[in-house]
């Protein structure tokens, strides 16, 4: 099973050791491992022979050790099996024990014999958000048949509960004596002191012991202390361990408003005392800090900087973190190298409110090519930057002018608050408000979510002008509706605003110009500075030659959405269309919008790393630019050495239905209809009406524009559009 997998990320890694030495700031000098909390957990069981296969080549294997009645060792984290195993099938019986002063109620493993765990258990994915494909296939893993084996990977044992497996007649230290008397174990750890000082003192081994702090409340059982206070005396740990193992907030601690605080000097009083510290608590999937941008490589590197850097990583995704250390830390002064470009959605709008100058300008200094703004206009005639016409979801609109709600079906299909029914001082009147397209789970930058300025396209093309951004991307929509039925002439507007800023003579900064609407990108036509981007917003699984031809009339690009490349069903990718193909071979240049770094956005073959994600469309789909609300992310990949395939060190695209290969089909998501290709009908659209005057009657309304289907990227992120995006992952 996941054979191929495997290989990935052993040609990922296996030449790692012989990349050129890095100067490190941990105690050794030498980069920071990382350790696997049971082996690849972020995808598979605990221990499952898939987690340990995915992990092996690049991390130690992190086993936390429990016992049964007759001393035979499983790696389950916890106490209890409840959680990660189908105990409850075999046993439905709970019991209830006191376990340091604590009254815990489950199934515990000291109530059965090992054969009876070997035969009758198996484990199941415990974080209920991650895939539970696998559950109930692989057995509890056995430390001794693990061990034993001919080729077992290289070992951490975290132990636990002491006093309580004494009170079962189980005794912990003889058995961990007898473990390393047979094995050879890289790391022992425990958050007991009294456990490791009575193996340390016993043992001359290379094995290294590591002291586990537990949250600083939780009181130590030999000490009586809390860790809190014990990690004040770091010397005197120096006496029975050769390192500490910490929750990542004793390091950068979290904030109730979930920020980060000030650095602690734990990292740095920690070497100085001779001590590694090994930071704990990493997963992709589980939210840390607004800082990180729901980044987790970002994550990770703020805990391998250059001058305060821990000397290993305990994480259940262990291909991020590796890549972290090898393709990303240390190398952030790279210059990224031609294609793809980078496109921002409505600027940086993962981090500010899309389309305001705090959002533009943070586009550019992470590092976007191309900065865009799609144009809306004003009832006074101002066009401005902002991602829909409808004010609702972008902006405060609802709590001033919720009286001036109209339907306009032209434009969306829900109600909404639309810039065309303001004046540009109404709309100043307003805060920007930033987005969160995943929903309010997922709530972006909240500290700055009024923060910045509307942009109006007089602004945005002085912006571009002065910051000498490579491009600018221009969208254009409801041109029709804006002449026909408000007397807006939103596509002389904007060509009176390139051309007064000359962009129709220069070919230093590429322009694109982008609509839904083949009669906007008409009126574009033989122009050489600019490029025009026809926007396919419905989804689509194939492209016909003549909707291809048809296309060539119109413009010189597409912007297709990721589903319309890479295919998906739930959450797990089913392959790749040849729609890439069957335009690049029209020589036709291909974007593709949005990528997010959320990790609920992400298929599960990205393993919730939005690197992978960007790999796959990069060197897979092969696309000539990326449309992200994060470009800091997709620049930081494109400067580092791993976007190479040809480097020692590469992040390799998922391999699109490869994961759903090995999952029962009795498992997977009913098939889904093939998606339609695209036809001309979809691509042609009537001429545009003349600007009337907007004084008289309004005259009949325009035909939609031939991709106005009802989608997210045309409402004003309603409720609904957001349950609908949600339940979709934005693929």
């Amino acid at each position: 099973m996941l054979r191929s997998l495997f290989l990935v990320l052993l040609l990922i890694h296996a030449a790692l050791p012989i990349a050129p030495a890095k100067k490190w700031s941990t105690l050794s000098g030498n980069e920071p491992v990382v350790i696997a909390r049971g082996g690849f957990t972020g995808l598979f069981p605990e221990g499952s022979r898939e987690a340990i296969g995915m992990s092996k080549e690049i991390s130690f294997f992190l086993c936390n050790v429990q016992f049964t009645k007759d001393a035979g060792a499983f790696c389950v984290t916890g106490v209890k099996l409840d959680n990660a195993t189908t105990i409850a099938t075999f046993d439905p019986n709970e019991k209830t024990y006191n376990i340091n002063g604590k009254d815990v109620q489950g199934h515990f493993m000291v109530d059965y014999t090992a054969a009876q765990i070997d035969h009758n258990v198996s484990m199941n994915q415990a974080i209920f958000s991650r895939p539970s494909f696998y559950d109930g296939l692989s057995p509890v893993l056995n430390v001794d048949g693990i061990l034993s084996s001919k080729t077992p990977p290289r070992f951490w044992l975290n132990f636990q509960y002491q006093a309580f497996y004494d009170q079962h007649d189980v005794k912990l230290v003889d058995k961990v004596l007898e473990m390393l008397r047979l094995y050879t174990i890289d790391f022992i750890s425990s958050p007991e002191i009294g456990f490791l000082t009575s193996v340390n003192e016993k043992v001359r081994k290379k094995t290294k012991f590591v002291f586990q702090f537990l949250n600083a409340s939780d009181v130590e059982p030999t000490t009586m202390q809390p860790y809190g206070t014990i990690v004040k005396d770091l010397a005197a740990i120096k006496s029975y361990a050769s390192g500490i193992i910490v929750p990542k907030e004793y390091i950068w601690p979290v904030k109730p408003d979930n920020y980060l605080g000030p650095l602690t000097t734990l990292v740095s009083d920690a070497h100085k005392q001779g001590l590694e510290v090994y930071a704990s608590g990493f997963a992709n999937d589980f939210f840390s800090s607004y800082d990180y941008n729901y980044d987790p490589t970002a994550e990770y590197l703020q805990f391998i900087a250059k001058d305060e850097c821990v000397d290993g990583l305990v994480t259940d995704f262990p291909s991020t973190a590796s890549n972290s250390i090898a393709c990303f830390a240390l190398n952030n002064t790279l210059q990224k190298k031609g294609q793809p470009l980078i496109i921002s959605n409505n600027g940086a709008s993962g981090v500010y409110p899309g389309s305001t100058d705090l959002s533009y300008q943070q586009a550019i200094d992470d590092g976007a090519d191309i900065i865009d703004c799609s144009v809306q206009m004003t009832k006074d005639g101002i066009s401005f930057c902002s991602n829909t016409a409808d004010l609702m979801a972008d902006t405060t609109a609802m709590t001033k002018f919720m009286s001036r709600t109209s339907n306009v079906p032209e434009v969306q299909p829900n109600s909404g608050i639309f810039s065309f029914d303001l004046t540009w001082n109404e709309i100043q009147s307003l805060q920007p408000q930033i987005a969160n397209p995943l929903g309010s789970d997922f709530q972006r930058n909240p500290a700055n979510k009024n923060s910045g300025k509307f942009v109006t396209l007089l602004e945005f093309l002085e912006l571009a002008k002065d910051k000498a951004v490579t491009g600018i991307l221009i969208n254009i929509e409801n041109a029709a509706y804006l002449a026909s039925k408000k007397g807006l002439d939103i596509v002389g507007t904007i060509s009176a605003a390139l051309s007064n800023a000359t962009f129709d003579k220069q070919a230093t900064q590429q322009v694109l110009i982008q609509s839904d609407d083949s009669s906007v990108l008409s009126k574009y036509k033989g122009i050489p500075s600019y490029k025009r981007v026809l926007l396919v917003e419905n989804k689509i699984g194939d492209a016909t030659k003549e909707s291809v031809d048809e296309i060539k009339k119109y413009a010189e690009a597409v912007n297709l959405r990721k589903t319309s490349l890479v295919k998906a069903s739930g959450s797990l990718l089913t392959g790749m269309t040849n729609v890439v193909k069957e335009m690049k071979d029209a020589n036709l240049t291909v974007y593709v919008h949005t990528l997010r770094n959320e990790f609920i956005s992400l298929a599960f073959d990205y393993w919730s790393d939005p690197n992978v994600e960007i790999s796959t469309y990069i060197h897979s789909a092969k696309v000539d630019g990326i449309i992200t609300d994060f470009p800091a992310t997709t620049s930081r990949y494109l400067r580092s050495p791993c976007s190479d395939l040809n480097n020692v060190a590469t992040i390799l695209p998922a391999k699109a239905g490869e994961l759903e290969s090995t999952v029962s089909p009795t498992l997977l998501p009913p098939a889904e209809a093939p998606l339609p290709p695209l036809e001309v009908a979809n691509i042609v659209d009537p001429p545009l009406p003349a600007v009337i005057n907007h004084n008289p009657p309004a005259t009949p309304s325009s035909p939609p524009p031939s991709s106005a289907y009802p989608n997210a990227a045309n409402l004003g992120l309603s409720i609904l559009a957001i349950i609908v995006l949600v339940i979709n992952l934005a693929l």
